[in-house]
């Protein structure tokens, strides 16, 4: 069996993992490991459930097209720990946006479950989704993350990136000082974003 017949079985195998389970594989990947029923594993990304997760800066968001980064605000108008730092370094719209929103918010539709979308490139989008009551204190004795206004606001999301024919790219949103669990998290994108056909990356940071 020659080298060029072993790499067009290896091509085909790849085309047919990528039919059945929705994985993406880049030029020059060399192994390809089944995990699981619905995942695949391929260097440092899985593809699990539809979603695919990466190491990676979700505000530095990977592929083509245009493309929505998304994560959990809170409903104070607090900007100044977590993700959002990131996002302002990158760009500044998003928390100029956002603390308009807050502080207009007797004039529009701020509040738990509600979604905000702020163009900061010509194909790049960020979402603030308000998925947060109140901000953790050392004296707080539960967590402020809300999955219904988490739910609301990614119906938003799955809304506007169909509008625009847009990839969703975030963090394990909800789960950082909103003290949420991907584990309920998860069920919630998939539903509302995966489920209707939307690309979702999954980013981890120095994982």
């Amino acid at each position: 069996m020659t080298a060029t017949f072993d790499e067009a079985v290896r091509a085909r195998l790849r085309a047919l993992l990528v039919r059945s389970v929705g994985a993406v594989f880049s030029a020059g990947a060399d192994e390809v490991r089944p995990v699981g029923a619905l995942s695949v594993r391929r260097r440092s990304v899985i593809v699990m459930n539809g979603i695919t997760y990466v190491r990676g800066d979700a505000t530095a968001p990977h592929g083509k097209g245009v493309k929505i980064v998304a994560h959990v605000c809170n409903d104070l108008g607090g900007w100044g720990k977590g993700f959002v730092l990131a996002i302002s370094r990158r760009w500044g719209e998003p928390e100029t946006a956002y603390r308009r929103w807050h502080r207009e918010r007797a004039h529009n539709d701020f509040g738990l479950g509600a979604a905000q979308f702020v163009q900061v490139e010509p194909y790049v989008w960020v979402a603030n989704l308000v998925g947060q009551r109140g901000m953790r204190t050392g004296r707080s004795t539960g967590v402020p993350v809300r999955y219904e206004a988490i739910d609301a606001a990614l119906g938003r999301l799955a809304d506007k990136a169909a509008a625009l024919g847009a990839s969703v790219h975030m963090p394990r949103i909800g789960c950082g000082l909103a003290g949420g669990s991907w584990q309920r998290v998860e069920p919630l994108v998939l539903r509302r974003l995966v489920e209707r056909g939307i690309p979702v990356t999954v980013y981890d940071f120095g994982a």
